[in-house]
């Protein structure tokens, strides 16, 4: 055998021992992605039920700071509250629309 008969065995056999391990490994990667989706949906209920608590801890936190504005006749009341509000419901309408979205 000359140099470039060996050579272009070498090369085949590594050609198809790379093509052999990616068709093994195929079936590998369907069944990581299922795993990775069951993983992530299975963290969505204590998620959305953490983003509801931290909505009303910051609902209670602007309704105090609310009423102290309130209390000693601030002028921009209105546009504090409406801001505290607005969080409030901003917190709760992405934590259900994420859900829906992924879910």
């Amino acid at each position: 055998m000359n140099k470039n008969n060996s050579i272009r065995a070498i090369l085949s056999a590594a050609l198809i021992i790379a093509a052999s391990a990616t068709a093994f490994a195929q079936g590998n990667g369907l069944a990581g992605i299922n795993e990775a989706t069951s993983m992530v949906t299975s963290y969505f209920d204590p998620g959305t039920k953490l983003i509801y608590a931290i909505g009303a801890v910051v609902g209670l936190i602007g309704g105090v700071k609310v009423y102290g504005k309130f209390s000693s006749g601030d002028p921009d009341t209105s546009k504090t509250a409406a801001s505290w509000f607005g969080a409030c419901i901003f917190l709760i309408v992405a934590a259900t629309i994420l859900r829906s979205f992924f879910l």
